[in-house]
């Protein structure tokens, strides 16, 4: 049980979106509200999102399901990204490239948020076609997903690191020099 309460507490949440709803009824409006919540640690993050009557209730479901949904990405350094990646979901498309260190974060609101609660320091993501959060959260999801170390590739093409790795820096030597 000490194990859950210490893992609980390593882990952040971020609300990200908060959404109101009213119903017109006889007596006036009811109002309901939805939150997206993402929640994350080092190298592992995951989305939720919660509907209730009231703003807190609705956290509470949004981060219970976020820690619910938490993957695994593959980070180099446990800085940033291995590789660019671009991502579609509905009408969001989300460009994710790597960066140097000391770049930081350079992304926009809801897609900051995911690689805070990451543990990425150095992205730059660039969203487009959308500003509608609940697309670019998924959108960036479905990037990280795509993630695959050079160790993974290695494996599934049955070569070692030395080589993938190797032959991303002669192709960029060659394409320099001419």
């Amino acid at each position: 049980m000490a194990k859950n309460k210490v893992e609980a507490q390593e882990i952040t949440e971020k609300l990200v979106y908060v959404g109101r709803c009213a119903k017109v009824v006889k007596g006036g409006r009811r109002f309901s509200f939805a939150t997206i919540v993402v929640a994350g640690k080092k190298g592992m993050v995951g989305i939720g999102l919660g509907k209730g009557p009231e703003v807190m209730s609705a956290k509470e479901k949004a981060s219970k399901e976020a820690r619910k949904n938490m993957f695994k990405v593959p980070l180099r350094d446990g800085r940033t990204i291995h590789h660019d990646i671009t991502a579609y979901y509905c009408s969001g498309k989300i460009v994710l490239r790597p960066a140097p260190s000391g770049t930081g974060i350079i992304a926009g609101g809801p897609v900051r948020a995911v690689f805070e609660a990451l543990g990425v320091k150095d992205v730059v993501a660039k969203s487009i076609g959308t500003t509608n959060p609940h697309n670019m959260i998924k959108a960036a999801l479905a990037a990280l997903k795509m993630t695959h170390s050079p160790r993974h590739i290695a494996d599934k093409r049955g070569k070692k690191v030395g080589e993938i790795v190797g032959r991303r820096e002669r192709q960029a030597k060659t394409s320099e020099a001419e």
